[in-house]
């Protein structure tokens, strides 16, 4: 069962690590290029403080974003901003969503994300929380899959295995971490079963388009995954 409290602390904690390592960059290494291919760190930034708002409006019974044109405008409009400006941003953008969370309300109802992508209200947290995760990873300031906290990656796993379950451009695939934690993706696509074993960093950087699965042993050719 989810725990919509408990996600919220976690994504207290790591928003709290966020700004923590942010706050030690400078005005020039925001300008550089982040690890997501088009954007600088500084795009990153922005992208993080805008979800925190996009995903008060879902919980508000809002749209996400007013359109995909919006959203991407918005991340371009704010990713040249100096250090001070992005760090103030982010802190209350997210204080925005921590007061929300706070407030009683039915956690089990349905709302809508993006795309016509619906989900429980109680797994918006946990949402909340991989943006926070894996865009710290993207800004590559030495935060790595490896720093992930062990609770996060597990269950990130868990959320992209189901996530590409039965895609029709995934054949069945097998991951493992080789000590008896095991998931299954895929299965949509024609072809032989695939296996793989190897780290819970590195199985989440390859469900999560982070990392190529070269570190994995494999049985069979790892599928290209759709984008997230």
């Amino acid at each position: 069962m989810i725990d919509h409290a408990h996600d919220l602390a976690c994504v207290r904690d790591a928003t709290e690590r966020l700004l923590g390592a942010v706050a030690e960059l400078d005005n020039a290494s925001l300008a550089e290029p982040s690890r997501l291919p088009g954007w600088s760190r500084g795009h990153v930034l922005a992208h993080l403080a805008r979800n925190a708002d996009a995903l008060v409006n879902v919980l508000d019974g809002r749209p996400m974003y007013a359109s995909a044109e919006v959203r991407d405008a918005d991340i371009e409009r704010d990713a040249a901003r100096p250090l001070d400006v992005q760090l103030a941003d982010l802190r209350e953008s997210a204080a925005r969503f921590q007061a929300l969370g706070d407030v009683p309300a039915d956690w089990s109802r349905t709302v809508e994300l993006r795309n016509g992508v619906t989900d429980s209200a109680s797994r918006v947290p946990f949402r909340r929380w991989g943006e926070v995760e894996l865009h710290h990873v993207d800004l590559g300031i030495g935060y790595e899959l490896e720093d992930l906290p062990a609770e996060f990656t597990e269950r990130e796993i868990d959320f992209l295995a189901q996530r590409f379950a039965g895609h029709a451009e995934v054949p069945s695939t097998g991951l493992s971490t080789g000590n008896g934690r095991n998931w299954t993706t895929g299965g949509g696509a024609q072809g032989e079963p695939v296996a793989a074993e190897g780290t819970p960093a590195d199985l989440l950087g390859w469900l999560a388009g982070r990392r190529d699965g070269s570190r994995l042993t494999t049985k069979g050719t790892l599928p290209k995954l759709p984008p997230l």
